[in-house]
């Protein structure tokens, strides 16, 4: 008999994702963390010795931008939000975002999820400048103090968070890339280092000069004011506007320095706008609100787990969530203890040294 010919086995393939369904996806996680964000300012706002609720804070807004409403409020509630809540609320947000963003920029430089401002020594490097222009009262800080007034410190964080940046990726780059085990040797080294000069600063400093250290080495929101938020809002301006847009080129980054160059990626120039858009948010904040620990570290690496390794989302999303995380932090520095206030640094590198732990073990686990 003839043998009759079978049609061939249909192979099972497994299908991908939709691309519409991920994109939703992500879209979802950005709005998540977005609506996080409003729920912590309200709370921030309105947590405290004098409560101001939702509808209270609403028609306060409401009347400050000349809208009539009907909504009851308090006068002294209108003084404690303007004068007190809101400003820290805003710098919370300002400097929280700067240090997520910051953080999550560096993950993408380095093109590992252990990079972080503090642990690669940018904090640090900050922190030195500006506790050098509070003892080292020279002529030269002075006559520059004059001159640019409120922005001081910010400049002079910014030049120390630039160049400890600098330091460490050329004490990491071997054969033109950066190598991650030698970038956080450098790190610890840059870190142990602008510590020990920190130390003898303040071992040379005044009692009023020692009271200024102590609120750059444990970080705090208390100095807010709306002086304060308009004063650093120029240097933020870049960061936050112009870093979430180098998602797509840090996705391209990620494939390798060779394969980047040859689809056409500008690696030198990328990597300058990501050290200096970095180092500016980084020394910024340390300016205003001290050194405050992994952030940077573990906002990036929890959006990362949830949307996926697409930067795009990932810088969008640490920004936000940055900025949502130090304001519940700061609301609780402020009430968990009241009516003192526990240092925000202390808060942070409780909740962050846990994640930072579970980071490590899994990267052991996939050496092994």
């Amino acid at each position: 008999m003839p043998t009759i010919a079978q049609p061939p086995t249909p192979v099972r393939t497994t299908q991908p994702a939709p691309l519409a369904a991920t994109s939703w996806r992500r879209s979802g996680v950005v709005l998540a963390v977005g609506a996080l964000l409003l729920v912590a300012v309200v709370v921030s706002v309105g947590a405290g010795a004098m409560r101001i609720p939702p509808v209270a804070l609403l028609g306060i807004l409401l009347a400050k931008t000349g809208v009539p409403t009907a909504l009851a409020f308090d006068p002294q509630q209108e003084a404690v939000l303007w004068a007190i809540r809101l400003p820290r609320a805003c710098l919370a947000v300002l400097v929280g975002a700067s240090l997520g963003l910051a953080g999550a920029s560096m993950q993408g430089l380095f093109r590992n999820p252990l990079a972080d401002p503090g642990l690669l020594g940018v904090s640090a490097g900050a922190s030195l400048a500006a506790v050098a222009t509070i003892v080292l009262q020279v002529t030269l800080f002075k006559v520059v103090g004059e001159w640019l007034g409120l922005y001081l410190l910010p400049v002079v964080s910014f030049l120390g968070a630039c160049g400890t940046t600098f330091l460490v990726y050329q004490l990491a780059k071997e054969g033109g890339q950066a190598v991650v085990s030698t970038m956080l040797l450098a790190g610890v080294a840059i870190n142990a280092l602008a510590g020990a000069l920190t130390g003898l600063l303040t071992y040379l400093a005044t009692d009023a000069q020692l009271r200024s250290i102590t609120f750059w080495s444990l970080g705090s929101l208390g100095g807010a004011s709306w002086p304060v938020v308009v004063g650093i809002l120029p240097f933020l301006v870049a960061p936050l506007l112009w870093l979430p847009r180098l998602g797509k080129p840090l996705n391209l980054l990620a494939l390798g320095e060779t394969q980047a160059t040859h689809l056409g990626l500008p690696v030198a120039s990328l990597k300058r706008q990501l050290i200096v858009l970095s180092a500016l948010a980084v020394g910024t904040s340390v300016a205003v609100s001290g050194a405050i620990g992994f952030l940077g570290l573990v906002v990036p690496h929890l959006i990362r787990l949830v949307a996926g390794p697409d930067n795009r989302v990932v810088l969008l999303g640490s920004a936000l969530g940055g900025a949502a995380v130090l304001t519940l932090a700061d609301t609780l520095a402020r009430t968990v203890v009241a009516p003192t206030e526990l240092p925000i640094g202390i808060l942070t590198a409780l909740l962050g040294t846990p994640v930072f732990l579970i980071i490590l073990l899994r990267q052991k686990r996939r050496l092994l």
